[in-house]
């Protein structure tokens, strides 16, 4: 079919800021420009539907925004659907607004909106995967894992020195609520001793007779990474009682715990990291800008195709296409032949 012209096409980023989210911005209007569309950019996420907060954008407001960080539409954890008076204002915008259809760029929480408002409510939406926990189903990755991954990485290597020299033990927590996909590929690659993700339940005392075994053999110092979500038997497990507007509990502090009760056990003294908000900031690695590229132009070419409902994936090195709905049906967890490869460098 050919592609209409003269479409406006919003797009809004939500949830946490992601390294390659400008990257997508500057793919979606640069090809929406092409086919003779306009793009209206959504300001901080599902608020800026809620609040009526947008702005153009055109070719030049995108200009050498492949290579920044962040995100230039700003970005919110608003949950449209958390009150009906917030959800009618939401609705009310979008008559206004006269748009004609809708990409929206975010991980399970903003595309699960998404999905909602199709199915329920028709809206034409397209959706983009984006999340540095790369746990959104039906896609191999999702951009700014990478970048993610590379910064914990570069951390380990060099925590390993210095654990090295001091004979310490260092915990590393990286982010992960729910799945341990940073912590897996940043702790193999790093070369960890100890990897506590989510989806794989461990204990203190599995923890120290690792640590044990490595001293045994002549190793006085390790590497610990461990996901925010991480589950350990033996821990305090003191859990936040913040949450934000997806019900989702406010984590942090694993790591914390983990070393004050893993140096009280072995007599090693310990250290933490928390990388927190650095895995996700600064600028995107060029794997993240180049798939953050094909999803955002993959996302236009299916507005102007009017395939709606649908979300950008990666398959076998493959842009496609999925359901919306299938999509955040259920959360990517960490295969389990991956946690075993990790394990084989264990100690």
């Amino acid at each position: 079919m050919s592609d209409p012209a003269g479409l406006r096409v919003g797009v809004l980023t939500g949830g946490g800021d992601c390294p390659g989210l400008n990257a997508v911005i500057r793919a979606i209007v640069r090809d929406s420009e092409r086919r003779g569309s306009r793009v209206v950019g959504i300001r901080e996420g599902w608020r800026g539907l809620v609040e009526a907060d947008t702005r153009s954008l055109s070719r030049d407001d995108v200009s050498g925004m492949i290579r920044e960080g962040g995100t230039m539409l700003l970005t919110s954890r608003t949950n449209p659907f958390r009150a009906p008076k917030t959800l009618e204002r939401l609705l009310e915008n979008w008559e206004r607004l006269a748009l004609d259809a809708l990409i929206a760029i975010g991980g399970e929480d903003t595309l699960g909106v998404a999905a909602r408002l199709h199915s329920e409510y028709g809206w034409p939406v397209v959706g983009v995967p984006k999340t540095i926990d790369n746990d959104v189903a039906c896609t191999e990755l999702t951009f700014g894992f990478d970048t993610a991954v590379s910064i914990a990485t570069e951390a380990i290597d060099r925590l390993q020195t210095t654990a090295g020299s001091h004979q310490r033990l260092m915990v590393v927590e990286v982010m992960g609520r729910h799945t341990g996909w940073i912590a897996t590929w940043a702790g193999l690659a790093g070369g960890a001793d100890v990897i506590c993700i989510p989806e794989r339940p461990t204990s203190v005392d599995e923890i120290c007779e690792r640590l044990e075994q490595r001293r045994r053999a002549g190793r006085g110092f390790a590497i610990l990474v461990v996901a925010e979500g991480a589950h350990i038997r033996g821990l305090g497990e003191a859990r936040s009682a913040r949450t934000d507007e997806f019900g989702h509990e406010l984590l942090g502090g694993v790591g914390h715990e983990l070393a004050r009760t893993v140096e009280r056990r072995t007599g090693v003294e310990a250290r933490v990291t928390v990388l927190g908000h650095i895995q996700r900031g600064g600028t995107p690695t060029a794997f993240d800008r180049v798939l953050a590229t094909r999803y955002g132009v993959y996302a236009s070419g299916l507005v102007h195709e009017a395939a709606f409902g649908q979300m950008a994936a990666l398959k076998a090195g493959t842009i496609v296409s999925v359901s919306l709905e299938e999509a955040v049906a259920e959360t990517k967890a960490v295969p389990l032949e991956l946690y075993e490869l990790s394990e084989v460098f264990f100690g």
